[in-house]
């Protein structure tokens, strides 16, 4: 347990020496590195996503790729594609597979909201089962693979909203917002200098995958997991005529966060306790985390929309109800 508590200490400080500030999205970006969940950045352009998660495959000494998505991106550029080959002994013609650039640890998806749905939909069994699909053969990912997507929440003409079922196998939609004053004076002042920071590998492949294995082991006690079950369920606005549930789920929501949910809420607060050196996950750290884990899991109805509520306000409220 200390090991990785120690190593959360030595990532964050080689990432510190190319990103000012950013805490709280690179802790989440540990937590969901560590509980084997992808994740969906929020953010306008020149907040450095690319550059932090590029960051942190380099500290990891993990494989990465970046796929910039645009309109006319294809399944198969994304997950490879097979090539008819002749063979110069026998001159008989084969077909070889080439991979695609989701064959890396760690695949950034930028402005995934760019590609139509099919082409989307291509990340859709890699990111779920960890293989891909290709001329009836199946194409094993490497150990770890984790997706990490970028989407501009400002310039949305020429986009494709994504699914539900793409964005409820995201782990957390991570908001990315602007530094403080301080923080970008200091950016600035990198930014413009021949300062080129020299990296550290702090993990190995095997040894991340192994503290992955270790995250699985922590325990949650029952009244844990019960209040992250409650807190999701309370999400799910009540049938028409019941006279439970509460007031501004249901008029505000049309659809609730589902199993999915819950199973994230528990295994980011495992991650979470034993990155902050703790032996066991609490309430407390499902609560911290889930506004991440539910904000792109709440479908709101054309009230919220009209009076401009928006989904982190309504989780906020939903965790004032939720007694400790």
């Amino acid at each position: 347990m200390a090991e990785i508590a120690r190593a959360r200490v030595e990532i964050k400080a080689e990432v510190a020496k190319r990103i000012i500030g950013q805490n709280e999205v690179i802790d989440h970006l540990l937590i969901a590195l560590f509980a084997r969940g992808h994740c969906l950045f929020v953010g306008v352009p020149g907040l450095a996503k690319t550059l932090l998660i590029s960051t942190l495959s380099e500290v990891l000494n993990l494989s990465f790729n970046r796929i910039q998505f645009t309109p006319d991106l294809m399944p198969s550029d994304i997950t490879g594609t097979d090539v008819l080959e002749e063979d110069q002994a026998s001159g008989r013609r084969v077909f070889r597979f080439i991979r695609g650039p989701v064959f890396a640890n760690i695949v950034l998806a930028d402005e995934i909201n760019r590609t139509p749905p099919k082409t989307q939909a291509a990340l859709l069994q890699a990111m779920q089962e960890q293989r891909v699909s290709a001329g009836g053969q199946t194409h094993i990912l490497p150990a770890p693979f984790l997706v990490f997507a970028t989407q501009n929440p400002i310039e949305q003409e020429g986009t494709y909203p994504l699914p539900e079922a793409q964005l409820d196998r995201f782990m957390f939609q991570v908001d990315v917002r602007y530094p403080s004053a301080e923080e970008e004076v200091e950016i600035v002042k990198q930014g413009t200098s021949a300062f080129k920071p020299i990296l550290k590998k702090v993990l190995s492949p095997e040894r991340i995958l192994a503290l992955q294995d270790l995250v699985l082991r922590v325990p949650a006690a029952d009244h844990v997991v019960k209040y992250a079950v409650d807190l999701v369920r309370a999400t799910r606005p009540p049938a028409k005529g019941a006279t439970t549930g509460l007031d501004f789920i249901r008029d505000n929501l049309s659809f609730g966060a589902g199993p999915r949910a819950s199973q994230f809420l528990i295994l980011g607060a495992k991650a979470k306790a034993i990155l902050e050196g703790r032996p066991a996950a609490s309430v407390e750290d499902v609560r911290a985390l889930a506004v991440p884990t539910l904000q792109h899991r709440l479908i709101t109805n054309f009230h919220a929309e009209a009076e401009g509520v928006k989904t982190p306000r309504l989780i906020e409220k939903l965790l004032d109800s939720q007694a400790l």
